[in-house]
C-alpha cells in the first residue's frame, strides 16, 4: 500500500510540473531585462556655449553612457520575456550649423551587443545577425534637423530625425524622435526606432523553446563632446 501511495504522489508531482512549469518559468525564473538607456537629466547644467559646430561621440559618463543595441519580446519556455541587448562599442559624428543638424551619423558593432544570456548572444551574433560578414549596423540623418527649441538651461527636447537605418547589410528609410540635451559642454541624444526585422532580411528565431517576436525597436543613447 505504501509503494503504491508513493508511485500515487510521484505521478501528481509530474503532473502539476507539466501544466505548471511555463507558469512557474514566467513568474519565478524568467526576468525582463532593465530597459533600453534614454537621455537622462539628472546633474544637467546649462549649456557653456552654442549648439553648433562639430561633434563626435565620446563614452559619457554618469547618467548619460553612450549605448546602442537592440529590444524585442520573445516567448521563453511559454513565458513572455522582454530582452535588451546592448554595447558600448559605438562611434559616430554630428554637424550643427544654424542650430541645424546637417549631418549625423552613429555606427554600431554588432558582435558587441550582448544580453544577460551568453547562448542568446551567440545565436544573434552568429545565425540572426552574421556578424563576420556585416560587422557594423548605422544610423544615418537624410535632411537637417531644426534644433532652434533645444533649451539651453539644462533641460532637454524631443525632435524627430529623418534618415537610414542600416542592418545587416540593408538599409532602409527610417524616422525617430529623438530626445537631445545640452549640458554644459556634452549634447546627448536618445532614441528608439520601430523595426520590422524582416524588413532588414533578419529572421527572428523559432526554436521551440523560444519564440523571438517579428518587430522591435533599435535603441540608442550617444554623449557627444565637441570635435
Amino acid at each position: 500500500m505504501k509503494k503504491w501511495w508513493i508511485i500515487g504522489v510521484a505521478v501528481v508531482v509530474v503532473f502539476v510540473g507539466v501544466l505548471a512549469g511555463p507558469w512557474a518559468w514566467g513568474t519565478f525564473i524568467a526576468k525582463d531585462d532593465a530597459p533600453a538607456a534614454t537621455v537622462s537629466t539628472e546633474g544637467a547644467q546649462a549649456a557653456s556655449g552654442p549648439v553648433d559646430g562639430q561633434w563626435t561621440v565620446t563614452p559619457g559618463s554618469e547618467a548619460n553612457v553612450t549605448a546602442a543595441g537592440y529590444r524585442v519580446s520573445e516567448v521563453l519556455n511559454g513565458a513572455r520575456v522582454h530582452v535588451v541587448g546592448s554595447t558600448d562599442q559605438v562611434t559616430g559624428s554630428v554637424d550643427i550649423s544654424g542650430q541645424k543638424m546637417t549631418s549625423a551619423e552613429v555606427v554600431v558593432q554588432v558582435a558587441g551587443i550582448a544580453t544577460d544570456n551568453g547562448l542568446r548572444d551567440g545565436q544573434f551574433r552568429n545565425n540572426v545577425m552574421d556578424v563576420t560578414a556585416f560587422p557594423t549596423a548605422s544610423f544615418t540623418i537624410d535632411s537637417p534637423v531644426d534644433l532652434t527649441a533645444l533649451p539651453a538651461d539644462g533641460t532637454a527636447t524631443t525632435v524627430t530625425a529623418n534618415g537610414s537605418l542600416t542592418l545587416k547589410g540593408q538599409t532602409r528609410p527610417a524616422s525617430v524622435d529623438v530626445t537631445v540635451l545640452h549640458s554644459g559642454d556634452s549634447l546627448i541624444a536618445s532614441g528608439s526606432i520601430p523595426v520590422t526585422w524582416t524588413d532588414y532580411g533578419i529572421t527572428p528565431p523559432s526554436l521551440g523553446f523560444v519564440t523571438v517576436d517579428d518587430s522591435g525597436t533599435v535603441d540608442f543613447l550617444v554623449n557627444l563632446a565637441r570635435a
